[in-house]
């Protein structure tokens, strides 16, 4: 159908260069016509009067002889000073005078075109009129020959139709390779976009070396598809993403439950020996790891949808000292340089400092420090402990979904693995970044988010 819809194209474009070059050219033969024509009966009319200056002569010579020579012309006739036919051709024998229209009085030698004619009724003839002056007066010679019509020959009407004809023949022609030649780039692009497949990554269509529309169209379309095939990578890795963070959650999900039923099962197994006190702590304990998980997943729910959160300037060196006011097992030490104020949603912040201290709770030797200052119109929080560190390999894997180090495993089963990727988007929710930077101990986390001008 495509090929079809081109090479309508190519005929509609064919038959309008076509239409327009026949009508130029009935124009330039209606003009040509028109100047062949007058330009033949200005021949036409000169050899007229030739053949009638050679009776003028005989006139002269007093030898006008009663019946003249037709000499090819339709007709002759002589008319004496008193207006009477004195001499003519065989076909005008005792006709009257034919026409007193010419000569004009002030012209020896006149023509025109006379139709209706008493010798030619319903004709029209070309007329000359040649005055010659005698001593009796002045005798008029008429000489008649048909007039040339529009068409002027036969023969300049086929010369015409087939110039037109073939002209535009060569214009159909010309037009159809031109449109071709233009439209072959068009056909190859429509070829290979039908040949992409949601699986065809790569494909690019033929950009033609012709500085024209349709290599914009190409390259057009080819940034198009970069995009689309950067857009089904991205969305790949999205859903491996999630398929990844499905089966996490599941099996993290899954960790407590079963834990609670062996528990659960066990105690019913032997109630008479069973520490119901226990049995009841250590269940709210994996409860408690439940709604963990759970509550960290509406958090990065909310977070991945965008949800809409309370913006308020506020100063993040007051958030820091009342956050890391709370007890914890290892010893806290904060330094804040000055009011440092940005724009932000309190609670998720302070949520994400409590997972920055929580991580280094779980692996700081004996001290974390927590710093606040503003640097080149940034606000800048540093978290930093006084572990064992993260390899430089490990630290962005740290902040994907359930992610968690063997080490971490070993020492802290109770870890959700969704702070640390929490804490990262909350960062970027409000235009900052939460990246692992070098330091001589320990992890050091560093928050830098946009400070706002008050």
């Amino acid at each position: 159908m495509r090929a079809r819809l081109r090479r309508s194209l190519r005929t509609r474009l064919a038959l309008l260069a076509s239409i327009a070059m026949v009508l130029l050219n009935i124009i330039v033969s209606t003009f040509l016509l028109y100047g062949t024509r007058d330009e033949t009966a200005d021949i036409r009319t000169l050899e007229v009067s030739g053949k009638a200056l050679q009776v003028l002569l005989m006139v002269k010579r007093n030898q006008l002889p009663p019946v003249l020579d037709p000499s090819g012309l339709d007709g002759m006739q002589v008319v004496d000073p008193a207006g009477r036919p004195v001499s003519w051709t065989p076909s005008m024998a005792g006709m009257p005078r034919q026409t007193t229209v010419i000569p004009r009085p002030d012209q020896a030698n006149d023509d025109a075109e006379l139709c209706d004619l008493p010798a030619f009724p319903g004709k029209c003839k070309i007329v000359v009129a040649l005055r010659a002056y005698q001593s009796d007066g002045t005798w008029v010679i008429y000489a008649f020959e048909p007039t040339v019509p529009w068409y002027v020959t036969p023969q300049v009407i086929v010369f015409l139709l087939c110039m037109t004809a073939g002209l535009a023949a060569l214009t159909w022609f010309g037009v159809s390779r031109v449109v071709d030649k233009t439209l072959a780039p068009v056909s190859h692009i429509t070829t290979r976009l039908a040949e992409i497949t949601a699986d065809g990554g790569g494909m690019r269509v033929p950009v033609p070396e012709t500085d024209d529309e349709i290599r914009g169209l190409a390259e057009t379309a080819n940034q198009t598809l970069e995009r689309l095939e950067t857009a089904m990578r991205q969305q790949e890795v999205a859903i491996e993403r999630q398929r990844r963070f499905a089966g996490d959650a599941s099996h993290d999900l899954r960790s407590p439950i079963t834990a609670m039923r062996a528990q659960v099962e066990g105690a019913m197994l032997h109630p008479e020996e069973t520490d119901w006190q226990e049995t009841g702590t250590e269940v709210l304990a994996s409860l408690d790891r439940l709604q963990a998980i759970v509550t960290d997943l509406l958090t990065l729910t909310k977070l991945d949808a965008e949800a809409p959160s309370r913006r308020e300037p506020l100063d993040l060196s007051e958030l820091v000292v009342t956050e890391t006011a709370r007890p914890r097992t290892k010893r806290v030490v904060t330094a804040t340089h000055g009011s440092v104020v940005i724009t932000g949603d309190r609670l998720q912040l302070a949520r994400l400092l409590t997972n920055l201290l929580d991580n280094a709770e779980r692996h700081a030797e004996t001290q974390i420090n927590v710093t606040v200052r503003q640097e080149r119109g940034q606000a800048v929080l540093e978290v930093l402990d006084d572990g064992a560190g993260i390899a430089p390999d490990q630290r962005e894997f740290v902040f994907e979904r359930f992610a968690r180090l063997d080490d971490s495993r070993n020492r802290d089963a109770g870890g959700t693995g969704l702070g640390l990727p929490i804490a990262r988007e909350i960062a970027t929710a409000h235009q900052g970044t939460l990246a692992i930077e070098d330091s001589d101990t320990g992890a050091r986390f560093v928050l830098r988010l946009p400070a706002s001008d008050g």
